[in-house]
Order: C-alpha cells, then sequence, then structure tokens
C-alpha cells in the first residue's frame, strides 16, 4: 500500500518550475486525454485500440514539441507561439471523436501538420538545433500525414501510422550532434562561396545579412521532469474523472461502493509510483539516469497505458453488477501490466539493481494481470479491480522498502 510516511526529497529552490502559461497550456492536454479515453470506452475492439494508439502518439508529439520549446526558452517563450500550439491542440481534442467515426479524419491531420511545421519554425527562427530530442525540429514523420490528406479510408490510418513510426525512428535513429555539425559546414561553405563572389566583383544574390549560424540547444532535466509529471498527474485525473462520471449517472449500491473504493486505491498507488518514485511521471526512473529522449519515450509509453487504464476503470463503474467484457478486461490488465515492466526495466537501469531483485520486484506484479487477462472471464468487475491491488502494492513495497534502507544505510 502506499506509505505516506516516507519524506520526499528535497527541492531545489533554484529549479525552474512551470510557468502560469505553461500550466494554462496544460489545460488543453487536460481535454485531449480526455477525449482519447473517451476512445476506449463501450466495448473496444482491435480498430479501436488502433485509433487510440495512434491519435495518442500524435497530440503527445505535438504537446511535447510545445513544451521542450517552452523549457529551453525560458523567459523568452513568446506567448503567441504556446497560445498557437493551445488553439491547434484543441482543435485536434474536438476532432478526436470525428476521427472515430470519419467526420473530421482531415481536420485532424491538416492541424496536426501545421501543428508540427510551427513547432519546426521555432527552432529555426532562434537558430538552434535541440539536440536532446531532434523530433521537435525535424518534420521526416509529418510527410506521410501529408499525403493522407488526399487519401481514403483505410490508407489514411496506414499513413498516419507510418508517419509516428518515422518521427520514433527519428527519436533514437538520429544523431543530433552530426545533424548540427553538418548545418554548419554548409552554412560556412555558403558563406565562403559569397565572399568569393564578392571578391570577383559579382552581386550577391543571396541574403544579404550574413546567415546565423546554428547552435546547440539541451532542455533542462529538472523542468522538463516537471512538466512530464504534470502530464502524468493530468492522466491519473482523467481516471477519477472516469470513476465521478461514471458513478454520478447510475444508482449507488454497495457494488459501487466496493468498485470505486478499489479504483481510488490503484489510482492513488499509481501516482505514488509514478510520481514519488520515479521521474517525469516513469516508475522507477532517475533522474538524468537515460538520455532524454529515452526518457520521452518512456513517458509516452506510461501515459498512454495509465490512459488505457483510466478509461478501463470508468468502463468497469458500468459494469460492476456482472462481469467485464473480454476487450474491457484486457484492457485494464495489459495497460497495467505496461506499467509494471516499463516500471521493473527501469528500476533495473537507473538503479544498478541486480537481475535477481529486479525479477523479485516485477514477476508477481507482472504475473497478476496477465493472469486475469488470460484466465478472468468468470471473474466479477468488482473482484477484477480488487485483484489488480497487489500487482501495484508489490512494487509499491519494494520502492518503500529500499527508501527506508538507503535512509538507514546510506
Amino acid at each position: 500500500m502506499v506509505d505516506m510516511d516516507v519524506e520526499s526529497a528535497e527541492v531545489d529552490e533554484n529549479e525552474r518550475h512551470a510557468t502560469w502559461l505553461e500550466l494554462f497550456f496544460d489545460l488543453i492536454a487536460v481535454a485531449g486525454v480526455s477525449q482519447l479515453a473517451h476512445l476506449l470506452h463501450g466495448e473496444p475492439g482491435a480498430r479501436d485500440f488502433a485509433y487510440y494508439a495512434v491519435l495518442f502518439c500524435a497530440f503527445w508529439m505535438t504537446w511535447t514539441c510545445f513544451t521542450l520549446y517552452g523549457n529551453v526558452a525560458g523567459d523568452r517563450t513568446r506567448i503567441r507561439i504556446l497560445l498557437a500550439g493551445m488553439f491547434g491542440m484543441a482543435v485536434m481534442a474536438a476532432a478526436v471523436q470525428g476521427v472515430h467515426d470519419g467526420r473530421h479524419m482531415q481536420a485532424f491531420a491538416v492541424v496536426y501538420i501545421l501543428m508540427r511545421i510551427l513547432g519546426s519554425r521555432v527552432w529555426q527562427a532562434r537558430g538552434q538545433v535541440l539536440l536532446d530530442w531532434p523530433t521537435a525540429q525535424f518534420t521526416l514523420g509529418v510527410i506521410p500525414w501529408t499525403l493522407s490528406v488526399w487519401v481514403d479510408a483505410p490508407a489514411r490510418y496506414w499513413l498516419w501510422a507510418a508517419g509516428i513510426a518515422l518521427d520514433l525512428w527519428a527519436t533514437f535513429g538520429m544523431n543530433g550532434e552530426r545533424f548540427l555539425e553538418r548545418v554548419q559546414q554548409r552554412d560556412a561553405e555558403k558563406q565562403r562561396r559569397q565572399r568569393a563572389r564578392r571578391d570577383m566583383g559579382e552581386r550577391d544574390r543571396g541574403s544579404h545579412s550574413r546567415p546565423a549560424r546554428l547552435s546547440a540547444a539541451y532542455s533542462d532535466p529538472a523542468h522538463l521532469g516537471e512538466r512530464l509529471g504534470l502530464f502524468v498527474l493530468i492522466v491519473l485525473g482523467e481516471g477519477v474523472a472516469q470513476l465521478v462520471a461514471a458513478s454520478a449517472a447510475t444508482e449507488w449500491d454497495w457494488a459501487l461502493y466496493g468498485l470505486a473504493l478499489g479504483s481510488f486505491l490503484l489510482l492513488v498507488m499509481l501516482w505514488s509510483l509514478s510520481l514519488r518514485y520515479g521521474y517525469g511521471g516513469v516508475p522507477g526512473l532517475a533522474p538524468r539516469a537515460f538520455q532524454t529522449r529515452t526518457a520521452m519515450a518512456l513517458h509516452l509509453l506510461t501515459a498512454g497505458a495509465l490512459a488505457a487504464v483510466a478509461a478501463g476503470l470508468g468502463a468497469a463503474v458500468e459494469h460492476r453488477h456482472g462481469q467485464l467484457p473480454p476487450s474491457v478486461r484486457l484492457l485494464l490488465c495489459v495497460g497495467f501490466a505496461v506499467y509494471v515492466l516499463i516500471g521493473a526495466g527501469v528500476s533495473m537501469a537507473s538503479h544498478s539493481t541486480s537481475w535477481r531483485s529486479g525479477l523479485r520486484s516485477a514477476l508477481p506484479a507482472l504475473a497478476l494481470p496477465l493472469l486475469i487477462g488470460a484466465f478472468g472471464n468468470g471473474l466479477p468487475s468488482v473482484g477484477v479491480v480488487w485483484l489488480l491491488i497487489p500487482s501495484v502494492a508489490w512494487p509499491q513495497g519494494w520502492h518503500t522498502w529500499r527508501a527506508r534502507a538507503s535512509t538507514t544505510h546510506p
């Protein structure tokens, strides 16, 4: 269970914190996550899961591009840039349901393209290359989205998935330092040719001012961790909102009381693992343990899994008097399994934990949701939720023990 007695780490007063503008910007993420979670309502099938995965990645990628811009720009952040990003993300959030039924597919794609281009142009205007997250300034993944505007479904969705895959490839396959070096070499060569033409008396038909040399930019880890954590907090808040909305629209009885209490305990323990024993909302992650691009990818998987869990808990309230539909049970169990697997792998890597210790913290927590998902056909909804609690309580207890051990034996 959650240990409220473990003291949190001291906060450096000199660290940057999210500004009011950034918090206002994150309100759009609240709306977006809510709309995305609704894609998994009812009895979702494979098509619904595919929609959710692609649209969640697109929305998260857009939010990340503008978040990193504010992270690096700091006090020099241009308000109109973030406001434009907010408006675009709001349109994307409003179009999610229309994408699902085919009404607003083009609108979602066009706005996503514009937001990614705007997110790339801000770095060109600043004369910087963000080495921590190359995808923020490279628009290779936008090409399939652009082609999709003139293509009908289902080919359109395959192009969207290809665009997301290209962005993920750029995240891990693109070397920012080498790119910066090549651009600087081209810039120096361009200036050399311009000087040669001037020496020969030719008119310089290029730019009348000296081209600005690109410089390297790096994210602020503490500030970025706070923003990523806020996004995960938004996702967990969506879980609470799902429970409240489902409970408000139904008759209150003992089945509802038991399911609501179990769901609330699950969300509290997920909050503790992600934000008290993690970094950026990723359970078990230590600051600076991985490269920023790796931490960002882990954040995407964590947030996506938690949003799926939130949708599953809301559906559990609707089916509290019977059994969960197989697809909803699978949604809950796979979401928990992905979350636990991320936490175990990250803990072993970032805390130099032995593989035996890592397996002790992961296997019991991972086995339970997988067994429930595969063999839980006869379980009632309330039973499924309460049986998932040990899968989160086990790593919670492991992290609590580790924190106390490090305090007793530094």
